[in-house]
């Protein structure tokens, strides 16, 4: 028993772990609800190219010697409207236009940093994360950032769910399609940069898409989507800093592993649409000639969400 309290009150003593399960927490809300409209959106890409743009950013800034955070937010956010305009040539797919200038920003970042010798410890942190040497100033920080970013998500949330679900419907209603891509990309990329002290530029994808990638195999309804991810995604952040605590490892390695295990269990045992519970139930209910006329007539993918969502 003496264990497992220790276990759990352990790193509470320490005001390094306090602050890392602050921002911890507030990365995996965030990113959890960002994450959703990513996911429902169909474009995971996005994150990892955002993740990668911001990279010439924090190089620029060692090199002037200016806040690296502040540097990589404008990167990743040049970068992001550069992707909102190219992609309104529906000729070519979004993804296309997305890897093209992830490619670029990327190549720009390694050519700037070539000129600046003696960033190695400063690239290390920003590649896997530094959660554990957060200041309070990060911490005000991630909150300030967080909130302002959740009350705009809630904002458009409406507007952003229907263009993810069908642009020319949304065209033809006369919402601003363009502006609310630009909007959803800022959202990713201040959301990737806020979250780059948790888990670094290499895992920080997993903490966007993977809480909401959970939460989209747990149900059909929007609405419970957007609670889910954040939940996931908090949580795993918690129990990835107490494993790494407890077993002196790599924070930002354990939050990704751990909600890893998470979606791997939901892949396998989603209440509809798990492997093993869907083979279950096919066992157990042999499906007469009407159901399986009935079955077909199911709703698949996103026309569930379509259904279940509010209108207007």
């Amino acid at each position: 028993m003496n264990s497992v309290m220790d276990f759990l009150t352990g790193p509470w003593e320490h005001l390094f772990m306090r602050r890392a399960f602050a921002v911890a927490v507030m990365c995996g809300i965030v990113s959890g609800v960002v994450g959703a409209h990513v996911v429902l959106r169909g474009m995971a890409f996005i994150g990892d190219a955002v993740s990668h743009s911001v990279f010439p950013g924090v190089a620029i800034a060692f090199v002037f010697q200016f806040n690296l955070v502040l540097g990589g937010a404008v990167a990743g956010l040049l970068t992001a409207l550069a992707v909102a305009v190219f992609s309104q040539n529906r000729r070519l797919k979004e993804d296309t236009v997305i890897g093209v200038f992830f490619a670029a920003a990327f190549g720009l970042g390694i050519v700037i940093l070539s000129t600046a010798p003696g960033y190695s410890g400063s690239l290390e942190s920003f590649l896997f994360g530094q959660i554990l040497g957060i200041s309070d100033g990060d911490v005000v920080t991630v909150a300030v950032m967080g909130l302002i970013l959740l009350l705009i998500a809630g904002a458009v949330h409406k507007e952003l769910v229907t263009v993810s679900l069908d642009r020319e419907t949304a065209t033809a209603m006369g919402l601003p399609v363009f502006a609310l891509d630009v909007v959803l990309y800022a959202l990713v990329t201040v959301t990737v940069v806020i979250s780059l002290q948790a888990v670094g530029n290499i895992l920080v994808l997993a903490l966007l898409i993977t809480p909401a990638a959970c939460a989209r195999l747990l149900t059909d309804r929007i609405g419970v989507m957007m609670a889910l991810a954040p939940a996931i995604g908090a949580g795993s952040a918690v129990l990835g800093l107490y494993l790494s605590y407890a077993y002196n490892l790599a924070a930002g390695g354990l939050i990704v592993l751990v909600v890893t295990g998470v979606f791997i269990v939901c892949w396998l045992l989603a209440p509809r649409h798990g492997l093993l519970t869907a083979r279950t139930h096919r066992r157990g209910h042999a499906l007469a000639p009407d159901d399986v006329a009935a079955a077909t007539a199911q709703p698949t993918d996103n026309t569930a969400l379509v259904e279940r969502t509010p209108a207007g």
